[in-house]
């Protein structure tokens, strides 16, 4: 039998997906088909809106849909906040509007300029860590900020929902004003606005999901044009501005406006922290992280000189279109490059259809984004804090209704830090330790008075900043006629630093005791704290030596202070 050829290897298997790489693959296939739906979403809204900021800053509305375009798609990869939409807001539109552009001898060139000086302003911000100011911005601002800006975001759509007019100083006055003159409203408008409101509402809990708020103001603007064709005149976004139909060139900063444009940047940059920090607050990553505010700062100053390279004006967070990104289904920054993409290319070919979208649905998909920012549960957990959570949560958020944005965010943290250092300077206590015989100690109230032949021993706890100086000066033990041959010590370990205002105190304090034949020892651990009580004196009234370093052992220091006076009084 002859020899049989040897049996070839078995082919290798092909390699076989694991389940959870294929499970991993379709999660992001499914994300991107929801960033992708977003994305649509956001920048087929933001091109009317970008026309809109435009006006509202009194200038080429085309300069507001490329601050739209160019901003986000600048700012998309940088910043923190993976939702975080950087369009022209209102408030700096509002900024923008203030500001002298008009006694420049190029205006738009002077707008560009403020774009990118503003942009180089954050950056620099950033880098320097100017994010850190906002630790002085309590939860309660931020959550009477959020809610506000949700309802001003409601309230400022009334007019394009309703074809009518409010008067008034601001939105909220402006919308009781037209709320209570329903016969201003133009009912063929006011109809398209509620009949794409509950479209919206409707199609968003069906398998259209995010994408019904596109479906929805499409219909709505069907029913616009067939009401307009039958003779009631309907308000499209062809009737606010011309639309582009190509993408602008890059233009160079004028250097010569930037001295009188550097106050306005740095305002503006100002209002772009805070209001990143509202877009942190109201749209959170999805990974829960905190976002870096430093880092979004840098982020939103790219966009900035970005928009302004491209001609379009100052850009910020904006709560809104983040909001509204996040509600169309968004899972990560990927669908703001998307929608960059999209207001680029309804730009370059769909200029016509944009003009013939309705107000009224414009402003009925914003007032459900506007309802959709305001969180029901953050505002009760700040209810339940007490009454001084309440009180900033309160006040910031009526100032938001009824003044500019910055204005109210910085009266709001300025109460914060005021009612802080109240409540701090309140929870300052003074204990008294008595030490027994067999060695334990045990702290008690302090004595009232300071009698005679006698060591009292205290320690306070708290902060002693500036303002507890007199809460820490009355609960000292009094010093009266019959306070002789005592000995007083006050015990400073855990104390980091010391205001000048209680050296004073304890000064004062020290003089009192001796002028009744007492005496004043201080026990420090830290050297800023004995530097501190040189500089302001009490060294000079006790003596170095009635300063007296504590160790780390525990009580050491004590022990052998109140042992040595104890000994004095019984001499």
């Amino acid at each position: 039998m002859p020899d049989l050829p040897p049996a070839a290897d078995p082919a290798p298997a092909a390699p076989r997906t694991s389940l959870r790489a294929r499970a991993k693959g379709a999660l992001n296939r499914r994300s991107l088909r929801k960033d992708a739906v977003a994305g649509l979403v956001l920048g087929v809204e933001s091109v009317p809106d970008g026309l809109a900021a435009g006006l509202l800053a009194s200038v080429n509305p085309v300069a507001g849909l490329y601050a739209y375009l160019f901003g986000m798609a600048g700012a998309a990869l940088i910043t923190s906040s993976s939702f975080m939409a950087v369009q022209a807001t209102g408030a700096m539109a509002l900024i923008v509007a203030d500001t002298d552009l008009a006694s420049s001898d190029d205006p738009e060139r002077a707008l560009f300029t403020l774009s990118m000086l503003t942009g180089l302003v954050m950056i620099v911000a950033g880098v320097l860590g100017a994010g850190r100011m906002l630790r002085f911005v309590p939860t309660a601002v931020m959550t009477g900020f959020t809610t506000a800006v949700g309802i001003n975001i409601v309230l400022g759509q009334l007019a394009d929902l309703t074809g009518g007019f409010g008067y008034g100083t601001n939105r909220l006055t402006k919308a009781i004003d037209l709320i209570t003159h329903v016969s201003r409203f133009d009912w063929p408008t006011f109809a398209v606005g509620v009949v794409t409101a509950g479209l919206i509402v409707w199609l968003t809990r069906t398998k259209l999901q995010s994408f019904g708020l596109v479906v929805a103001v499409a219909v709505g603007s069907i029913g616009a044009w067939a009401l307009t064709s039958a003779g009631f005149a309907v308000p499209t976004v062809g009737d606010t501005a011309d639309i582009p139909t190509g993408l602008p060139m890059p233009v160079l900063p004028s250097v010569e406006d930037v001295p009188t444009l550097i106050v306005p940047a740095i305002s503006l940059a100002f209002v772009a922290l805070v209001q990143g920090a509202g877009v942190a607050a109201a749209v959170p990553n999805l990974d829960g992280k905190p976002a870096n505010d430093d880092r979004n700062l840098v982020g939103v100053g790219v966009g900035n000189i970005v928009s302004g390279l491209f001609r379009g004006m100052p850009v910020g967070g904006s709560t809104s279109a983040s909001a509204l990104y996040v509600a169309a289904g968004a899972r990560s920054r990927v669908g703001l490059i998307i929608a960059a993409v999209v207001m680029a290319l309804v730009i370059l070919f769909a200029s016509g259809v944009v003009a013939f979208v309705a107000m009224p649905s414009l402003a009925a998909l914003l007032i459900v984004v506007g309802v959709s920012t305001i969180k029901p549960a953050r505002v009760r957990s700040v209810l339940r804090t007490g009454p001084f959570q309440i009180t900033v949560m309160a006040v910031t958020f009526v100032l938001t209704l009824i003044v500019p944005l910055q204005f109210a965010v910085l009266v709001g943290v300025g109460l914060g830090i005021v009612l802080f250092a109240a409540e701090q300077s309140n929870r300052l206590r003074v204990r008294r330790i008595v030490m027994a015989d067999d060695g334990r100690r045990r702290e008690t109230d302090p004595p009232a008075s300071v009698g005679s032949h006698e060591v009292i021993a205290l320690q306070p706890y708290g902060s002693l900043f500036f303002a507890s100086a007199p809460v820490l000066e009355a609960q000292l033990p009094k010093v009266g006629p019959d306070s002789s041959g005592s000995t007083v010590i006050l015990r400073l370990r855990g104390i980091d630093q010391i205001g000048l205002s209680h050296v004073h105190v304890l000064r004062r304090y020290a003089l009192e005791l001796q002028q009744a034949g007492s005496s004043l020892e201080v026990i420090v651990t830290n050297d800023v704290v004995r530097a501190n009580l040189a500089t302001g004196g009490l060294l000079d009234v006790i003596g170095e030596a009635s300063c007296h370093r504590g160790t780390e052992w525990l009580g050491d220091t004590l022990a052998r202070v109140y042992a040595a006076a104890v000994a004095r009084t019984q001499a």
